[in-house]
C-alpha cells in the first residue's frame, strides 16, 4: 500500500478528532465507567449467545458485505483508482461502523463473549455455538460478496491496476508463515475489540463512530491480519487468478503462475487458520478476559 495513503489516513483521523472531540466533550453527558461497560457487555454477550440460529446466520450474511465493501475500497485505493486518500473510512473503519451501528454480527467482535463466559453468564457450548454460526455466516457472505464483485469485472478497472493490487495483496497474505500470521492476527483483534469495547460506553451514533476510527485506523495502517477481512481479500484474488479474463493478464503483463502461493489450500491453512486463532487470542484473551479480570472478577465471586 502506498506510504502516502498510510500517512494521509492517519493525518486525516488526527485532524477530524482534533476538531470534533473538543465539541463532543463539551456537550457530552457524564461518561460511562469501565465497570459499567463490563456489565453492559456481559448482558449483551449473553443475549448474543442465545439468538435463534437462522436469525444469527441471516444477520451474519449481511455483515460480510458491509466489511467487504470497505475492504474493496482499500483494494481500489492501492490500485490507484481512488485519489481521495484523506477519507478515513476507505477501509475497515467504515465496515465496523456499519456493523456496530447496523446491529450485525462480526466474529472478531464476538470474541468478547469470553467476558460473559468468565462471569458464568454463558456456557462453553453457547460460546462455541455463537462463534461457529457467526464465523460460518461471515465466511459465506464474504466469499459471495467477492464473487459478485468478480462478476462485475472490477478487477479490470484502472487498466487492470485494481486487479493487480488484489492479486498482490492476496499473494502476500497467503505467503505469511504460521507464526507471523498468528502474531499479526493477535494484534489486529486486540485493536478491533478495543474499538468495540469503547462503543459500549457511547451514548450516540456519533460517539460510536468516533470511538471506532482511531483503533481501526491503527490496525489497517500497521498491516495487521483480520480473519473476516481476509475472507474477502484472498477469495477475490483467487477468483481473479483462476477465472480472470485472459485480456486482463495480458494488460498487466503477468500470468497466474506469477502468484504461486495464492491457492485455496493456503487461504484456509496458511492464513485463515492462524489468523483466526490469533484473533481469538487478541480479542478474547488480551481484551475480554483482561478487562473482566481488572473490573469484574471480584464482583462475580
Amino acid at each position: 500500500m502506498f506510504p502516502c495513503f498510510q500517512y494521509r489516513r492517519i493525518l486525516s483521523v488526527v485532524l477530524i478528532l482534533s476538531v470534533v472531540l473538543p465539541a463532543v466533550a463539551l456537550a457530552a453527558p457524564p461518561k460511562t465507567s469501565a465497570p459499567q461497560v463490563v456489565k453492559v457487555l456481559r448482558t449483551t454477550d449473553k443475549a448474543q449467545s442465545n439468538v435463534y440460529v437462522p436469525k444469527v446466520f441471516e444477520v451474519n450474511n449481511a455483515n460480510p458485505y458491509e466489511i467487504s465493501s470497505f475492504v474493496d475500497d482499500a483494494v481500489q485505493v492501492e490500485g490507484g483508482l481512488i485519489a481521495t486518500y484523506a477519507n478515513p473510512e476507505k477501509g475497515g473503519e467504515g465496515g465496523l461502523i456499519l456493523v456496530v451501528v447496523g446491529g450485525a454480527e462480526l466474529f472478531t467482535g464476538n470474541t468478547l463473549i469470553t467476558m460473559a463466559f468468565a462471569s458464568k453468564k454463558v456456557t462453553l457450548a453457547q460460546l462455541l455455538r455463537n462463534w461457529g454460526i457467526v464465523y460460518l455466516g461471515n465466511l459465506v457472505g464474504s466469499i459471495a460478496t467477492a464473487y459478485i464483485v468478480f462478476l462485475g469485472k472490477q478487477y479490470s478497472f484502472g487498466n487492470g491496476a485494481v486487479g493487480l493490487a488484489a492479486l498482490n495483496i492476496a499473494e502476500g497474505k497467503t505467503a505469511l508463515t504460521f507464526v507471523q500470521a498468528l502474531a499479526l492476527g493477535i494484534m489486529c483483534n486486540a485493536l478491533v475489540c478495543m474499538a468495540v469495547w469503547m462503543c459500549y460506553s457511547a451514548r450516540s451514533t456519533t460517539d460510536k463512530i468516533l470511538a471506532i476510527i482511531p483503533p481501526i485506523s491503527c490496525f489497517v495502517a500497521a498491516g495487521f491480519e483480520h480473519s473476516i477481512a481476509n475472507m474477502y481479500f484472498i477469495p477475490i484474488g483467487l477468483f481473479i487468478k483462476y477465472f480472470g479474463d485472459p485480456k486482463f493478464f495480458e494488460l498487466i503483463g503477468k500470468t497466474a503462475e506469477n502468484f504461486p502461493t495464492l491457492t485455496w489450500g493456503n487461504f484456509f491453512i496458511a492464513n485463515l487458520l492462524p489468523v483466526t486463532i490469533g484473533n481469538i487470542i487478541g480479542g478474547g484473551l488480551m481484551v475480554g478476559l483482561v478487562y473482566w479480570f481488572v473490573y469484574q472478577r471480584k464482583s462475580d465471586k
